[in-house]
């Protein structure tokens, strides 16, 4: 019985697993993108969500946590100075995880990792300003309507033509 018993073998030792995720680590904060297997792909998820949720902020405390894993000083003054801040307003998910397809050797289901930054798209700081300046619930600003239409409060909800 496998009771309790969280995570993936891949049919390694644990040592071999580990130093197997910190190559892998290295690299997508190395290159920000990595093609590796679905079963890799997503065990590589959880370390780095955790890695990034560590190196938002800059201290001595996380970085001896962080280094555990990113042996690299280059490496791990990239991950606190670049990557890290980036994700200050995010608070998770900051991996992404893209299906390719299958290995052309051996049929294992391959996926692409990579950082999930937030990439400015031209009407993304227009919707976030209508957002911001949207009412909340409750509140007393009369809404214009055109003539001959009324609305009427029924608890949360606003009925149209009534």
């Amino acid at each position: 019985m496998r009771h309790r018993k969280s995570g993936r073998k891949y049919s390694r030792t644990k040592e071999h697993r580990l130093a197997m995720f910190r190559n892998l680590l290295m690299n997508l904060i190395r290159h920000s993108r990595i093609q590796t297997t679905d079963a890799k792909a997503k065990g590589l998820k959880r370390i780095a969500d955790k890695v990034i949720s560590l190196a938002r902020t800059n201290n001595l405390t996380n970085i001896r946590k962080v280094s555990y894993f990113v042996r690299d000083k280059e490496l791990l003054k990239k991950l606190f100075t670049e990557i890290g801040p980036k994700f200050t307003n995010r608070f998770g998910g900051y991996t992404r995880i893209y299906k390719v397809g299958i290995r052309r050797g051996d049929g294992a289901p391959m996926s692409i990792i990579e950082f999930a930054f937030e990439e400015e798209k031209k009407g993304q700081k227009k919707q976030v300003k209508k957002m911001a300046g949207k009412e909340k619930k409750g509140s007393k600003k009369s809404e214009k309507l055109t003539t001959g239409e009324k609305k009427k409060d029924i608890g949360d909800k606003k009925v149209e033509n009534v």
